[in-house]
């Protein structure tokens, strides 16, 4: 790595605008600028794969399979369970299907647990009527998504201690939901978790939606035990943002496909997954499994550094990394500064990078530090990152 003059000398010769999108992207709307015609500004990603930002770009082999897969005919429901088989093989599962989503996946998967493969049932949804309505779930796992649940119909039955979901079980008791990303927030554990479902017999359901990285965790729940697993598509595997992944037991995937798209009477109907999502799902998995992991990281890490080193003559300026144990594992630069030295706060750095040009996004949810996230970024925006936040902070020092 140069030296910290040269190197900031090198990040002054940088362009702010134009340029600072990937090649591949640049060749891919050379020809028709959509988002200028539509008056909508892309921006670097410096936050990370929520949803609302777009999640991740798509995996080049995911692309490729979309633009085959849109000149060919097939049958769908063929496709589906091809599709389905291979992923199955690639995660070592007993079965597999793509959903719309995760999301769509916790309907898909919850409606399955509810009607199995009866005809009538399917049809009824959400009418529960003769079926098991209540779903466990830990107090502490109630959050934003499982609306995606409740539109089947089903009672949450809210516990806190194992003893306490043990004596809540019943006859009634259809499924057991867990959020992933909640795992040490809750009383009871993944493992724990799966071996009381086990023992009274009812499926248990992980939304680990954000958490296909690292690799491992890929293969780690349905391996555990648990009978259904959605992971989102379009996150860190990089597959079409609409697009997730459900997991797990041969008999919930076959009822779960059932409760979904093309079958038209059904709740899933409009949660439906296209040819090209399909393919381009397959692709993403294939190419995330085969990938170079131990290098992308080392990446990930020369980034850290770079921004690191470039603000690291500003006054009373601190930083440390850290990486969540669970859901989104990727080294997170997190800024400190005196506001009575460098007379700027958190929120309008993070504004002024956003209003800036080219636009960059950082991780929210802090309001007493800057916290960046550098895995979406592409080929040299960390350097523009790093000049920008240098710029901001030296201006109000």
């Amino acid at each position: 790595m140069p030296n910290r003059r040269g190197f900031l000398t090198s990040l002054s010769s940088l362009p702010l605008v134009g340029g600072f999108l990937p090649a591949s992207l640049r060749a891919a709307t050379a020809k028709r600028d959509y988002f200028k015609e539509l008056g909508i500004k892309p921006f670097i990603n410096a936050a990370g794969t929520y949803t609302t930002l777009t999640a991740s770009l798509m995996h080049p082999d995911a692309v490729s399979a979309i633009e085959y897969s849109s000149k060919h005919f097939v049958k769908l429901i063929d496709l589906h369970d091809a599709v389905g088989k291979k992923i199955a093989e690639l995660i070592g599962c007993e079965a597999a299907m793509v959903s719309s989503g995760a999301a769509g996946a916790l309907t898909s998967g919850t409606a399955a647990c509810m009607t199995g493969t009866n005809q009538e049932f399917i049809r009824r949804l959400p009418d529960t009527a003769g079926m098991k309505t209540e779903v466990i779930v830990q107090k502490k796992h109630r959050y934003g998504y499982d609306h995606a649940v409740r539109n089947c119909g089903i009672k949450f039955v809210e516990v806190e201690t194992a003893a306490e979901m043990e004596k809540a079980i019943n006859s009634n008791t259809v499924m057991a939901l867990f959020f992933n990303a909640n795992d040490k927030v809750g009383q009871i554990g993944a493992a724990d978790f799966v071996a009381v479902c086990k023992k009274h017999n009812i499926p248990s359901f992980n939304d680990a939606a954000a958490d296909a990285l690292p690799l491992e965790q890929l293969f780690k729940y349905t391996k555990m035990g648990f009978d259904l697993v959605t992971f989102s598509g379009g996150k860190g595997i990089r597959g079409p943002q609409s697009a997730g992944l459900l997991l797990g037991r041969k008999d919930l995937i076959e009822a779960a496909r059932l409760n979904s798209s093309p079958f038209s009477d059904s709740i899933g109907r409009g949660m439906k997954v296209n040819k090209e999502e399909l393919l381009a799902m397959y692709a993403a998995l294939d190419a995330y499994i085969k990938k170079d992991h131990a290098a992308e990281w080392k990446e990930w890490e020369k980034r850290i550094k770079l921004i690191q080193d470039s603000v690291s003559g500003v006054p009373s300026l601190t930083s440390k990394v850290e990486i969540p144990e669970i859901a989104n594992s990727t080294p997170h630069l997190h800024i400190f500064w005196d506001q009575t030295k460098v007379k700027i706060a958190p929120k309008e750095v993070v504004k002024q990078l956003a209003d800036g040009d080219p636009s960059i996004e950082v991780t929210p949810g802090s309001n007493d530090h800057l916290i960046m996230n550098v895995w979406m970024l592409q080929p040299n925006e960390a350097q523009i990152v790093a000049k920008r936040v240098r710029e901001i902070l030296k201006a109000a020092s």
